[in-house]
């Protein structure tokens, strides 16, 4: 147990700093790899226990795997502006219209491909700065020593046991597919969000269950490479967490691209056939397909770790909790990325990670701000949204002015072929954008000046005195802002 000095210290909230600190962080996904990087900056001696590989599943099996396939996706959704942009094929080898098809077998050898490059750059990079990368499984131990420092045993891949002594520990865990006991995934029909890059062919027919992020992003994605798909949504719309005009877009695109879309309609089981899937619903309805993606959200992967023995307070559904910098009730324990359950973002968990390492050394650290904190679903057009939503504005809860701006109204659109999406922006009553929503193609790379304007408190007048390309996409963020002027 811990003396009553290093009792004082936890209380009090206080964190050592000294030079050669020992951390050790549990998880080697964006919020572990970026907080090692700090931690080593600072001093510290560093080791990272990691099980499946660097970059954990946001590299191996979730964000760059996901968006590299919906990156194949995209480009056949850009050939729907052919015809008006003048482009024609004059037919294929057999007579048809040379429409483009995607091989998912080389779609998804590229994506596993990608995934290992990018989780081997990663490697490299964190050994080069000299950080120890033990692959294994951690558990913390619940003692701390006289001297305040904690123990992690590791079950290493070999299955040797190591223990490792740290002044700090971060978990970064992150979080696995949440699975319903009735609709158990076998790895080949019936598969989670981990599991899609196990296909070699394109589903004849793919039922997906669940409409947040993940199921819209798939279902999107898989129609756009020409299977037939059909989306099983619980709530009256997808994306139903989403900027309510949105999702309405985005819906209707999928609806007018031939998907068919199931709202307020709930799985109660999925089963395997001869041939391929069978989707109960609650109301007695059965939608059958080839297979059938299961995406309703994730479970934090805490369990079996030691961490409430530790003193590591964790909610009813197994997230630890944390403060806004990172950290938890445990001395000397933080904890960042999707195990915390603040949001399921890389870049979330990057910066709770790096927050963590410049408070435990006691280096300058801003607590997390999650109001600048710019979201991105990855659909086709994209939504991108930071800040305060519509909702609070129309609510009362934030005093403020919206602005909305169709996308099809901008020159470069137009020339570009592009007839949906908008641009959204958001001022409270002293003209300062607070917030924005971006539907439109690269609406990723189109939110950073909103981004910009919302973290720095820039006025709506400061936006729109910012000279833009003409014809460009960002010219429609500057007309918003200039909407917004108050005489």
């Amino acid at each position: 147990m811990a003396s009553d000095e290093v009792r004082r210290e936890h209380a009090a909230g206080a964190s050592p700093v000294r030079e050669g600190s020992r951390v050790v962080i549990i998880g080697g996904g964006p919020g572990g790899y970026e907080a090692a990087l700090v931690a080593r900056q600072l001093g510290a001696e560093v080791h990272v226990v990691e099980r499946q590989g660097m970059g954990g599943s946001a590299v191996l099996t979730d964000v760059v795997p996901s968006k590299t396939l919906i990156a194949t996706a995209e480009w056949l959704t850009v050939t729907e502006q052919a015809p008006e942009l003048g482009i024609s094929s004059d037919g294929g080898p057999d007579g048809d219209a040379g429409t483009l098809r995607a091989d998912l077998g080389v779609v998804d050898g590229r994506v596993v491909r990608l995934a290992k490059n990018q989780s081997d750059d990663i490697r490299t990079r964190l050994e080069r700065e000299g950080i120890g990368i033990v692959p294994g499984t951690g558990r913390v131990a619940p003692t701390i020593s006289s001297a305040g420092s904690r123990l992690v045993h590791v079950t290493t891949d070999e299955g040797q046991d190591r223990t490792l002594e740290a002044d700090i520990i971060l978990l970064a865990t992150g979080a696995t597919p949440r699975i319903l006991p009735t609709a158990e995934p076998d790895g080949e029909r019936i598969l989670t969000w981990a599991q899609m890059y196990n296909l070699t062919e394109i589903p004849e027919h793919l039922v997906v269950v669940g409409s947040g992020v993940t199921g819209a992003e798939f279902a999107g994605a898989y129609n756009a490479l020409g299977a037939a798909v059909t989306l099983v949504s619980s709530r009256d719309r997808v994306l139903p967490g989403e900027d309510e005009d949105a999702a309405e877009l985005i819906e209707a695109v999928f609806r007018r691209r031939g998907m068919q879309v199931l709202a307020r309609s709930r799985a109660a089981a999925v089963r395997r056939t001869d041939d391929g899937v069978e989707v109960e619903l609650t109301d007695g309805r059965v939608v059958t397909g080839s297979h059938c993606l299961v995406a309703v959200g994730g479970v934090p992967a805490t369990a079996g770790m030691g961490l409430e023995e530790a003193g590591v307070q964790l909610s009813e559904s197994g997230h630890i909790e944390v403060d806004r910098v990172s950290r938890t009730r445990a001395y000397r324990i933080y904890a960042a990325g999707d195990c915390t359950g603040v949001l399921p973002l890389a870049s979330v968990a990057a910066m709770q990670g790096r927050i963590a390492m410049w408070h435990a050394l006691g280096d300058a650290v801003a607590p997390l701000d999650l109001s600048a904190v710019a979201a991105n679903i990855f659909t086709a057009p994209e939504i991108a949204t930071i800040g305060v939503t519509q909702k609070q504005i129309e609510s009362g809860e934030v005093e403020g002015d919206v602005t909305h701006l169709p996308i099809a109204r901008n020159a470069r659109a137009k020339m570009l072929g592009i007839t949906e999406g908008f641009v959204k922006l958001f001022c409270d009553g002293a003209g300062v954008v607070v917030g924005g929503v971006i539907v439109a193609p690269r609406a990723s790379e189109l939110i950073y000046p909103i981004a910009i304007a919302v973290t720095q408190r820039l006025t709506v007048d400061q936006v729109a005195n910012v000279f833009t390309i003409y014809p460009s996409l960002t010219g429609s963020i500057s007309e918003a802002a200039r909407t917004l002027h108050r005489a």
